[in-house]
């Protein structure tokens, strides 16, 4: 099947913004504020751009909307009455699978891996508020297991209970479209593949020249999807990719994911390992927030220290892009991404003058969850003076 045959339907936004982002450049050093008749013009030729993909519109937004508008039509097309995915606890592609399926008519079901937590918060909060049905699986036990038998049997325990799941509802006569960690499928992943002649389309819109596209690199749909669009439409930029998480995807399996996308839609490419761009950085591109963090910037790479676990580097990042550009990050994904676009920028990996689009995937409401929240609290609201924060009593 050719890619451009895939039917999809429209449950986000396309055609997002993408804008320069002149106050970051000037933050960085790379050009002077621009003032008067000339700031626009001065603006668009900055060389640094955002891709607005936090702006596709489905319950507040992010990039698997994208993938969403061909998974929901498969699962239309073919009789599905529900969509189940997996994901962390605060999975902001379970929170977009959860949206699809309300504006499809279909139940929502969410497997999360992890113990309930005590208090709502996040996306757990907007989950409840469009009323998936939500199962939480504890793997906690397989941690006394040797290290190399643990991924395996965690693995194993989830697939049973999902298997249990699936079931129950089928004995209640509904059909359950099993979707995997980020809607990391060959259909899910067509999103991203069209996503490249919309960005080359508004490129030539916009007199932009860019020569690298930065995104995230987790389960690697994403990825995968613009990675393989770049190749199949010419794209004139390179996609490289920023680790979410220290202990990211094995390249090998994406170079074959990749290749069964190419297979799959003869797209009449092959990719080798070798071809794809990813970094991990151990630099300390911004100044963390937190003075005495225990996270030392010259030992956290982009990944940070940990999937979803709160570091002050990143933090200063998620503010570095809120501060200069009024955009928030989150500091699960994209606040991650954004380290690794502004570290690559110092290094001279990537080039203003080449130009340079950081894509923004969405997950803003990591921002809201009581871990994040916790973590937060030296460093913007502990000294009222430090902070900026003032108070008058009469």
């Amino acid at each position: 099947m050719k890619i451009e045959d895939l039917k999809s339907i429209p449950i986000g936004y396309r055609n997002t913004p993408l804008e320069p982002m002149p106050r970051l450049a000037a933050a960085l050093g790379l050009m002077k504020e621009a003032a008067g008749a000339d700031a626009a013009d001065d603006a668009s030729r900055c060389g640094l751009y955002i891709k607005r993909d936090d702006l596709t519109g489905l319950a507040l937004g992010g990039n698997k909307a994208r993938k969403l508008n061909y998974i929901a039509s498969y699962a239309l097309e073919n009789g599905y009455t529900a969509l189940m995915t997996f994901g962390g606890v605060q999975t902001n592609h379970g929170r977009l699978t959860v949206a699809a399926a309300i504006r499809c008519g279909l139940k929502p079901i969410l497997v999360l891996k992890g113990q309930k937590p005590d208090y709502l918060s996040g996306n757990l909060l907007l989950d409840r508020l469009m009323g998936a049905d939500i199962y939480f699986v504890d793997t906690a036990a397989a941690d006394a297991l040797p290290a190399a038998e643990q991924a395996a049997a965690k693995q194993r325990y989830t697939d049973e209970c999902a298997a249990r799941i699936i079931a129950e509802y089928e004995a209640r006569g509904d059909r359950v479209l099993s979707v995997p960690v980020g809607g990391q499928t060959v259909i899910g992943s067509a999103g991203y593949i069209q996503a490249v002649p919309e960005i080359m389309a508004q490129m030539k819109a916009q007199n932009i020249r860019a020569k690298h596209l930065v995104v995230g690199y987790g389960s690697t749909g994403t990825f995968a999807g613009l990675w393989a669009g770049a190749k199949y439409y010419h794209a004139p930029f390179e996609v490289i990719g920023i680790p979410i998480e220290p202990d990211f995807r094995p390249v090998e399996e994406t170079v074959d994911f990749i290749n069964e996308l190419s297979e799959y839609f003869e797209m009449g490419f092959t990719c080798r390992k070798e071809d794809l761009h990813l970094e991990f950085g151990f630099d300390s591109a911004c100044t963390p927030a937190a003075a005495g963090s225990a996270a030392d910037p010259a030992h956290v790479g982009y990944g940070g220290v940990g999937y979803n676990e709160p570091d002050a580097v990143t933090e200063s990042c998620i503010e570095l892009l809120a501060r200069t550009e009024a955009i928030f990050a989150d500091p699960c994904y994209t606040g991650k991404v954004f380290h690794g676009y502004v570290g690559l920028l110092k290094r001279g990996v990537i080039r203003a003058e080449d130009g340079a689009i950081f894509l923004h995937t969405g997950g803003a409401p990591g921002l809201w969850t009581k871990e994040h929240l916790d973590h937060m609290q030296e460093g913007y609201w502990s000294d009222e003076a430090k902070d900026r924060v003032h108070t008058f009593k009469l």
